[in-house]
């Protein structure tokens, strides 16, 4: 057993020096062809670190040649599994897409310059400009192709990107509520209805609106209450039309009564 193991481990290092040693052979080479066939046998067995390596350097050499529309595709794809350099291998793949548009590749490489934002779409809570790019461009793919065979899958990552906004524009609201920021609050809320009209937070978010109007109110400077609370009582007309039995109701009507009352006292008070 231990000498099985002892053979195992000396044909492990024994291949892994002849693919090094062949690695340094096809840097040193001067002949195009060596490297690229090299630089192919790297890509098909998963090492793309020396892929990429050996492809930049055969590059210049093919970009005119029959070899340099393959070579730009392969590098692209390198990239993209290459310690997942997403937005790089973005890059690439619009390059081919622009440089070989008729090339049957063409489709294909425009979805993945898509698709390679998507995997750069960070979790909800942070910033999410390549999200937005990530939708921008796969609508623009679904456009153009829409009989594609990623079609299917551009859609379903659209879905998902938008719900991943959705979700972000909803904490978000809530975080302003919860930091007492309710101007800023109402605004977001505002913004998420016109935004996401059917999304499942609606009847929560017009409530969350409702209190936020209403506690923007009280801690208005005076001269401003009566008008504040009065667009308290509209927030709750309105909640009210939309969702006739929610579970707020209770909740609301108190709101309602409440602005009601803050109204009589200040216009006696004032009169």
């Amino acid at each position: 057993m231990r000498k099985s193991s002892i053979i195992i481990a000396f044909l492990a290092i024994t291949i892994t020096l002849s693919s090094c040693s062949e690695f340094r052979k096809a840097q040193k080479s001067d002949d195009w062809e060596y490297k690229y066939q090299t630089a192919l046998k790297y890509y098909e067995k998963g090492d793309y670190y020396k892929a990429i390596f050996l492809f930049e350097e055969v590059q210049p050499f093919v970009k005119v040649r029959k070899e340099g529309e393959d070579l730009l595709f392969k590098y692209a794809y390198s990239y993209y599994h290459y310690k997942d350099q997403y937005i790089y291998a973005a890059s690439l793949f619009e390059s081919f897409y622009t440089t070989y548009a008729r090339s049957e590749k063409a489709t294909e490489a425009r979805f993945m310059q898509a698709y390679c934002l998507y995997k750069q779409s960070p979790q909800y809570n942070l910033d999410q400009t390549y999200t937005i790019e990530a939708i921008d461009l796969m609508q623009n793919f679904l456009n153009k192709y829409p009989e594609s065979e990623y079609a299917p899958r551009a859609e379903e990552i659209i879905q998902e990107l938008r719900v991943k906004l959705e979700k972000k524009a909803y904490e978000n609201a809530k975080t302003y509520y919860q930091l007492r920021y309710y101007k800023s609050a109402m605004t977001a809320l505002d913004n998420f209805r016109q935004e996401y009209p059917d999304s499942k937070h609606l009847e929560e978010t017009e409530f969350l609106k409702l209190q936020a109007t209403y506690n923007h109110a009280k801690l208005s400077i005076r001269s401003k209450q009566v008008e504040r609370y009065k667009e308290t009582v509209e927030a709750y007309e309105k909640f009210v039309s939309k969702f006739p039995s929610s579970s707020y109701l209770k909740e609301a009507e108190k709101i309602q009564e409440d602005a009601l009352q803050e109204i009589n006292k200040l216009k006696t008070q004032n009169s």
